[in-house]
């Protein structure tokens, strides 16, 4: 077996490939793309398996393109959808092509002068110039419309099956759209193979016909599971059904860090192998350490530790270890004063705030501090009480009531954290 389909087998990451794909692999390093659309401004983890096929690709001797859809991102991938996408404007879609080339060129390998580095290109930029009469003249001609009806993800918006609405020309046109890219990057490029989920099998194999019929060539295709949690859930959402972005702006290394190290025992033996370079040996070895002691959840934070340096490097991911260790009192004083802004915000998400003048709070008594400046708690009488019964903390130490805020304690030089109890917190922002 070709080693690179050996790796996604025993990853879980094999789905299907044409006849003949393996023998190419085993021929010659081979050229092969997977396609993005830019949709948003950054990817999201969603993406994430298709960025780790073309890295082991990679790692296994082979060529990996990427292809930023700026062309077809303009019409929307039917697959998978149920209705017509929203167009974006085209200084949208420029933007968003300009992002996503920016991520995928930390993921992998462009520099150097191996003949197998990483090659980064736009579908815009050959189909710019083309007419629509010459698209239908010397690329429709060469699939019949009952070839692009037969597709699974025509035909489920024809049908209406699962609630789709019907398909624009616009929409229908796409498959022929990616089928030309596999062409063009066929003749242009020396491509071979075209890559994707399991819902890309009928655009993928449209583009092989297309070879086949236009230039008599022979191109392949290999396909990807669709992930999904084990009962079934989609992945990459949160409860509320928020993407987890690979721009630490839109989702911080902290909530990142949290979605893997939250996976559950089964989520995470699988996606371990999924998501990390770990090699077989050492994953079955933690998957065995996991299962005597799974509380420890020793999986887990390899996951998560594996997965976020790979995105956001090793110092976000100290960053998001530290947060994690102050949420659960594994910590000091000084970590929690060493927290920027937003991973300070992210970990206490939704505690009550109050803003209050920096000389209302630093060199003030802590009884007032805690009930008529911060009206974290009700009177002086309860602040003393609950100061004398040892249930307060600043910055989650326990203190008394000779407790005097100081500059030094402020986090990122702006908050106290308190909290009375276990459970109860209140932050005060000074200004």
């Amino acid at each position: 077996m070709n080693a690179f389909i050996e790796e996604l087998k025993w990853r879980g990451l094999y789905a299907d490939m044409m006849p003949g794909t393996e023998e190419q692999l085993n021929k010659e390093m081979t050229t092969a793309y997977i396609g993005f659309d830019p949709t948003a401004d950054s990817l999201h983890i969603g993406s994430l398996v298709q960025i780790k096929i073309l890295a082991h690709f990679q790692l296994h001797g082979h060529r990996p393109m990427a292809l930023v859809g700026g062309a077809t991102g303009m019409i929307g991938d039917p697959s998978g959808k149920s209705s017509e996408r929203n167009i974006l404007d085209e200084e949208t879609l420029n933007y968003y092509v300009d992002c996503l080339k920016n991520q995928l060129s930390r993921f992998l390998k462009f520099d150097g002068n191996e003949p197998n580095a990483a090659v980064l290109v736009n579908n815009y930029d050959w189909m710019k110039e083309f007419s629509f009469l010459e698209f239908i003249r010397d690329i429709g001609k060469n699939i019949t419309v009952n070839y692009m009806m037969a597709k699974d993800s025509v035909k489920r918006r024809f049908t209406g099956e699962g609630g789709a609405e019907g398909m624009s020309f616009t929409e229908f046109t796409y498959q022929l759209l990616q089928g030309y890219d596999f062409l063009h990057l066929y003749q242009k490029e020396g491509v071979r193979l075209q890559m994707g989920g399991t819902d890309q099998w009928g655009n993928i194999t449209t583009g092989t016909e297309l070879i086949r019929r236009k230039v008599q060539g022979e191109a392949y295709a290999l396909t990807i599971p669709l992930i999904t949690k084990a009962d079934g859930s989609k992945f990459g959402k949160s409860e509320s059904g928020e993407n987890y972005w690979l721009d630490k702006k839109k989702t911080s290394p902290y909530r990142f860090y949290q979605f893997w190290l939250n996976a559950t025992d089964t989520d995470a033996e699988r996606f371990i192998k999924f998501y990390t370079f770990l090699g077989k040996e050492e994953i079955d070895a933690l998957i065995a350490e996991h299962q005597t002691a799974p509380h420890e959840r020793k999986l887990q934070k390899k996951l998560a530790e594996e997965v976020t340096v790979w995105v956001h490097g090793k110092e976000e991911y100290q960053k998001a270890l530290k947060a994690s260790e102050i949420l659960f009192g594994r910590s000091t004083a000084e970590d929690l004063v060493s927290l920027d802004q937003e991973t300070f915000l992210d970990v206490f998400n939704g505690v009550p705030q109050k803003k209050v003048s920096k000389s209302e709070a630093i060199g003030q008594n802590i009884v007032d501090l805690l009930s008529e400046k911060s009206g974290f708690l009700k009177s002086k009488g309860e602040a003393k009480r609950e100061l004398q019964g040892n249930a307060i903390s600043v910055n989650k130490q326990k203190v008394d009531e000779n407790f005097v805020a100081e500059e030094s304690h402020l986090i990122d030089g702006q908050f106290l954290l308190l909290q009375k109890g276990k459970k109860s917190y209140f932050i005060l922002k000074l200004v």
